[in-house]
């Protein structure tokens, strides 16, 4: 069974007039897009910059929509079901916020600037061992898309995690007070988004929103190495949980770490005992993500021999560090997301792969903008090039504007010139993209979403399977 409402506690819970409605239909989900209603559906009308959801009311209803929800100032709609309020996009999160009420399971909430959802997964991983559980989907992580994941709940649930993510203050403290979590985790304390938020303390204060919906006797679980996140040892009013590597005085710490191109491995010491684990995705980043992940499970009573299992049977999504082999080269598609820490986590990752190749290949790293970093962008940009000269990075492909502060950073600290490309675009990388890279190379793909790198994977895909672009 999934859903328990009718349309009544939908105009209940979003403060709304039904109009040519009883109130007794019942709903059997709710949809923001009209071309996702069936028979039963509920279609919310959002008014959004580009485009407005009130033009397709009538195809919606025509398509087997129960109702749809509306925003007064659009009309009346004459004769056709609808449940009018003064904001769609408010009703979308009351409307989800009374259905999560119905369901007494646990709900992990996670935000941070850097790998929330990898973290996420990992997290999902180890919980799924033991629990049915639930999952924020892709990039659903925001006002519209965590009321839609909480819409997916059903009676064959029992576990929930929850991707939270903001780019102003505020968006976090409403989203949390819709989730009610009972498990809050916090991966780090970075500079995405500082454009908006003014500084890592600005940043802090927004992450730290999502305690506004947790639980009174809910858990906080942070990541002791973030000094930021590390100065609230102490001062919060709920049981606070802390992991890390470098910080001794955390909870969980994971030690005698053996790192591979493929995975990790490492030890954590659990009620006395120590334990070994293993992941299958490269790098410390996902140490950490495993160890908010341990702790998560050890909160819900999971057995030490699944949350083993959970780590080690976790892979990313989309284009997280992917990695694909092919004749002549190797590539690591990273291209989701980007920022200074998760830049240099995935340059480790690239010099660790050409060292377990003997040190033959030649380390590419082709790298797009870093978005929202507001007046600390180009530093940020220029500071990855200091470090691709001192990771001694082979070759240097960028791509954008703000990108060029990386190759001017790498040039003015050792790398020879010569061995750096700028590209305004990756359309126009992908043009000289067959001249650059040679036989044995690796190459290394990362960027913000927004400067869609994967079509330069795409292009090296067909490089590597046809030897042609």
């Amino acid at each position: 069974m999934k859903w328990c409402m009718n349309v009544s506690a939908i105009a209940k819970a979003s403060d709304g007039e039904i109009r040519n409605l009883s109130g007794d239909e019942i709903v059997k989900n709710i949809v923001r897009d009209d071309r996702e209603v069936e028979e039963g559906t509920v279609f919310v009308a959002l008014r959004g910059k580009n485009n407005n959801g009130h033009r397709f009311v009538e195809r919606a209803v025509e398509n087997g929509a129960v109702c749809c929800v509306v925003n007064r100032d659009e009309g009346d709609f004459g004769s056709l079901p609808v449940v009018a309020v003064d904001d769609t996009f408010k009703a979308l999160r009351d409307i989800a916020s009374a259905y999560r009420d119905r369901f007494n399971i646990p709900v992990i909430g996670i935000t941070g600037s850097v790998g929330k959802t990898s973290t996420k997964g990992m997290i999902a991983s180890v919980m799924s061992t033991e629990f049915a559980t639930l999952k924020t989907e892709s990039n659903y992580n925001n006002e519209v898309g965590v009321p839609l994941t909480l819409f997916r709940l059903s009676d064959d649930d029992e576990a929930a995690v929850i991707e939270m993510g903001m780019s102003a203050f505020g968006e976090i403290s409403r989203l949390s007070r819709i989730v009610k979590p009972d498990t809050a985790v916090i991966t780090n304390i970075g500079i995405s988004h500082i454009e908006h938020l003014g500084s890592r303390e600005g940043i802090l204060k927004a992450k730290t929103e999502i305690l506004d919906g947790l639980s009174i006797d809910g858990t906080v679980i942070l990541n002791g190495d973030d000094d930021l996140l590390w100065s609230k040892n102490g001062e919060l009013e709920y049981e606070t949980l802390y992991y890390g590597i470098e910080n001794k005085a955390c909870d969980l710490v994971a030690t005698d770490i053996r790192l591979f191109s493929s995975g990790s491995e490492f030890t954590v010491r659990i009620d006395g005992e120590d334990y070994r684990f293993e992941t299958n995705v490269p790098g410390v980043h996902h140490i950490y993500n495993a160890l908010a992940a341990i702790l998560t499970g050890y909160r819900y009573n999971v057995s030490v021999k699944n949350m083993i299992k959970g780590v080690h049977d976790f892979a990313p999504e989309g284009f997280r560090q992917s990695v694909s082999k092919y004749r002549d080269f190797t590539v690591i598609n990273d291209c989701y997301n980007a920022c200074p820490d998760s830049m240099e986590s995935g340059m480790d990752v690239l010099g660790l792969t050409a060292e377990e190749n003997g040190g033959r290949s030649r380390k590419v790293a082709c790298l797009g903008d870093m978005l929202e970093l507001g007046d600390k962008s180009v530093e940020a940009h220029y500071n990855v090039g200091k470090m691709c000269a001192e990771k001694k990075i082979d070759c240097l492909i960028t791509v954008g504007e703000m990108a060029r502060n990386i190759a001017r950073g790498a040039a003015q600290h050792g790398m020879n010139p010569n061995d750096i490309y700028e590209f305004e675009s990756g359309a126009d990388a992908i043009e000289k993209i067959a001249s650059i890279i040679r036989k044995g190379d690796i190459v290394w793909i990362k960027g913000s979403r927004g400067m869609r790198l994967e079509k330069i994977a795409e292009a090296l895909d067909k490089l590597g399977n046809k030897d042609q672009i």
